[in-house]
């Protein structure tokens, strides 16, 4: 890591997003904080003492975003690699399947891709075991669904993990879902070198630069990474400028471990339940298009141990649930905690929840009782939300109506913490706060002021650092800058249409995030007064 900064810089020219003053045209940085926000006028008294001046030639400056759910290697390794995401057929995705394997050396190792969904293919079916292997040309080959909670492995990869027949959701042809997942997973990262590891995680780091993001939550855990990921993954992060991560250690009773590995939660994805694309939510009623109600990993007796654990250690917890049975499970279990140990002691560790998407409005409540942290991903609601998606194929329209309550846990005082639980989906952070705003539901839109709060500020609320994420004297230097358009005030009443650029408001402005129109570019990102990304102007 270069020397931290001492350099004293004046931005000026543009727009500043900050509390401090809605109409700020200007900001000082001295070392790593925010020095100073305020007009243009008043920035002539401060360019004499700057040693270097930014001209933002109207450009936005905004807190950096935060992701709050990533795993780094495995988006990495989507970005460097056999990415399926967006693939239209079946037959396509064979055709990428065998391009990518003929380019590729597997040298005793495995090949690794991400990606595909059946849910929207003419075929309406994966590949079949045959398919893949003639596709992989006889290779071992794992290919993560795009919920990460399934995958096809060809015939090669099987036979390279022992005892997986014997495995819970294991089947001979089908894709393989929960503990048989797991184990060919383990399989495939097992056999990663060490350089592998590092390119893909590198790679996640400077795209998460590129598009403005100052600090990811890395959701690690022995069934979804290793600590020997996690690991390497803090290391690198240590030895580069940005962006920060954080790490969370999702094992069940896995306090110590937390702690020797340096997470800052024993959480993040500690399953409770599966992911509704692969039929492995967990749900009180069957799903619409199979005959089951999904898998459960944990109880409610389970997650009042960890709860109860993590709160006297001091140690944040949190648990992976998305169906409404998973959810009832995690409200139980930190309900008993709270008998156990009382409310404010509870309630102080922010507990996390990730995903949350199939909560009612007694679901909602219990969030704000308890005072749980909703780390929440509004891509799946553009991905998989609407009349003919994917939610609506496994729940039938009634209960897929009801996911994803954004509005409601705003009301309620929920904390949301956004991210994109990438490669899952991409790291894409306008677009996570668009989809925020115009939810495939309307009832559950927030305004894109509450989203863009969510996606900054709130993935810092979310490990218990109030003062970061906001752009006011005494906060880290931690901001980038963008190119866009004309910024509006989107009007309270209305989270479609009807925006507001009434000065009269006093309420900073951000981006027309309207469907359709472009989103703003990175022109640079800096991470405690050091530059991470850069990119034409400013600077």
């Amino acid at each position: 890591m270069t020397e931290r900064t001492s350099r004293t810089v004046l931005l000026r020219g543009g727009t500043v997003y900050s509390p401090a003053d809605p109409f700020a045209t200007a900001m000082l940085i001295e070392g790593e904080q925010v020095a100073w926000v305020g007009s243009e006028g008043a920035a002539d008294g401060y360019a004499s003492v700057a040693d270097e001046v930014v001209d933002l030639a109207g450009a936005l400056v905004t807190p950096a975003f935060v992701d709050a759910h990533v795993h780094a290697t495995s988006a990495g390794l989507a970005l460097t690699g056999l990415d399926l995401t967006g693939c239209p057929t079946l037959a396509e995705a064979l055709t990428r399947i065998t391009a990518f394997a003929a380019t590729q050396s597997a040298a005793g190792g495995v090949l690794i891709g991400h990606g595909w969904d059946e849910s929207g293919w003419p075929e309406g079916r994966p590949p079949t075991r045959a398919e893949l292997d003639a596709a992989a040309g006889g290779a071992a080959i794992y290919l993560s669904r795009t919920d990460v909670h399934s995958a096809l492995a060809s015939t090669a990869l099987r036979a390279l993990t022992p005892g997986l027949d014997a495995e819970p959701g294991f089947h001979p042809e089908a894709p393989l879902t929960r503990d048989a997942h797991h184990a060919v997973r383990r399989t495939a990262l097992a056999r990663l070198t060490d350089a592998q590891r590092r390119a893909a995680q590198l790679a996640t780091l400077e795209r998460a630069a590129a598009l403005g993001i100052g600090s990811l939550h890395e959701c690690a855990g022995p069934e979804i990474s290793s600590e020997q990921d996690l690991t390497a993954l803090l290391a690198l992060a240590a030895e580069h400028d940005g962006p920060e991560v954080y790490g969370y250690w999702g094992e069940l009773g896995g306090v110590a471990t937390a702690r020797r590995l340096g997470a800052v939660g024993a959480g993040g994805d500690l399953f409770v339940d599966g992911a509704l694309g692969s039929h492995t939510a967990c749900l009180h009623a069957p799903y619409r298009d199979a005959e089951h109600t999904g898998t459960a990993y944990l109880t409610a007796d389970q997650v009042a141990d960890h709860v109860t654990a993590c709160t006297e250690a001091g140690l944040q917890a949190g648990f992976h649930a998305i169906g409404d049975a998973a959810l009832g499970a995690v409200l139980a279990g930190v309900g008993a905690a709270v008998a156990r140990l009382g409310l404010p002691a509870v309630k102080a560790l922010r507990h996390r929840v990730e995903h949350a998407e199939a909560l009612d409005d007694k679901a909602v409540a219990a969030f704000a009782e308890y005072g749980l942290v909703a780390s929440v991903q509004p891509a799946f609601d553009a991905a998989w939300g609407g009349p003919d998606g994917m939610y609506v194929q496994r729940l039938g329209a009634e209960r897929a109506a009801g996911l994803n309550p954004f509005a409601a846990l705003l009301r309620a005082g929920v904390p949301l913490a956004f991210g994109s639980d990438a490669p899952v989906t991409a790291l894409d952070p306008w677009g996570t706060v668009r989809a925020a705003a115009f939810h495939r539901t309307p009832e559950h839109r927030i305004s894109v002021r509450a989203a863009f709060n969510a996606h900054t500020r709130g993935g810092w609320r979310a490990i218990g650092r109030d003062h970061e994420g906001v752009l006011v004297p005494g906060a880290p230097a931690s901001y980038a800058v963008w190119e866009t358009g004309d910024l509006v005030v989107q009007a309270p009443d209305s989270r479609v249409a009807g925006w507001s650029t009434d000065p009269r408001s006093g309420t900073p402005g951000l981006p027309d995030l309207t469907p359709g129109g472009p989103l703003p570019t990175c022109l640079r990102t800096v991470v405690r007064g050091r530059t991470v990304h850069q990119l034409g102007r400013p600077g």
